[in-house]
């Protein structure tokens, strides 16, 4: 079963070493994502329409709100180790203001590239840390995130080729139609989807909503409220002591095993165990 190994959680997004051997459904995170395998064999991840493969030589690159998919192939190979980060693109801007742009669709052109010996380096420095239980302080781990990302940024983004900010496709939901349903799912976050009640909410017909909201968004509503649940999830589940129980209720399962299942088949990891691993920063800034 798959496993996390540590979490390191904090203004900075969230760091994880994750024991992988399990499939992940189709699903999206509203922060940057870099993948880089530390151990264990040879795998995949699908990004769109493309199999992306994560070996020694190769990183994974996921834009913000990207669908993607973990696909281990193969059941009975053994488990692959990942370092998986989850950048909050305000973070990233308090390195350098451009660094905004990472919230931008394009931000990585491409999704699977080959790792360079110095980042791999950083990474392989940072997974033996969390492997073996190394306390980080605020500071050193804001130094070795910043300039591990920076590394990343600068080989694989295309930021410094546009002068101005307004060069980049921003995310923006033209539609105030749309806007106001997603208001709303925000407002709500947690909550299991009502696709009529947000038809409704948007004052268009069921079949009108889901055609335009994926038009503008690139994702179903149900996979969009399924980024915001399982955002709710982690920091309930890190920066609260709820009972899990109280967890799941509150955010619209029917039942505990429901929400288990649930967060397991997005993260990798039961939300029992992600409460044992995780160390949160309060205090994270970048440097």
């Amino acid at each position: 079963m798959s496993s996390a190994i540590r979490v390191l959680q904090g203004q900075f997004g969230r760091i994880a070493l994750l024991n992988m051997d399990h499939p992940l459904v189709n699903h999206a995170h509203s922060q940057c994502h870099v993948l880089i395998k530390v151990g264990g064999s040879d795998t995949f991840f699908r990004v769109g329409n493309r199999y992306c493969p994560l070996n020694a030589d190769t990183a994974v690159l996921i834009n913000a709100w990207e669908p993607h998919a973990y696909t281990h192939h193969n059941h009975n190979a053994p488990h692959t180790v990942i370092l998986a980060f989850y950048i909050e693109p305000l973070w990233l801007s308090e390195i350098d203001k451009s660094f905004i742009s990472s919230q931008s669709p394009n931000f990585f052109p491409q999704p699977c590239v080959e790792l360079p010996h110095q980042i791999r380096a950083l990474s392989e420095n940072l997974a033996t840390t969390m492997l073996y239980g190394g306390q980080l302080s605020d500071d050193a781990l804001q130094t070795q995130l910043s300039n591990l990302m920076v590394l990343v940024i600068d080989a694989f983004s295309e930021w410094r080729s546009a002068t101005h900010l307004s060069a980049y496709e921003f995310p923006h939901i033209q539609d105030s139609r749309i806007r106001r349903a997603i208001s709303y799912m925000q407002a709500n976050a947690g909550s299991k989807v009502d696709t009529a009640a947000l038809a409704s909410e948007a004052c268009l017909s069921r079949a009108h909503f889901f055609k335009l909201f994926r038009e503008q968004t690139n994702l179903t509503p149900t996979l969009y409220n399924n980024i915001l649940r399982v955002e709710a999830a982690i920091h309930g589940i890190s920066d609260t002591r709820e009972s899990m129980s109280a967890l799941s209720a509150n955010l619209g399962f029917n039942a505990q095993s429901h929400f288990t299942r649930f967060f397991q088949q997005h993260t990798g990891v039961l939300p029992s165990q992600y409460r044992q691993v995780v160390d949160v920063y309060q205090t994270s800034k970048a440097l």
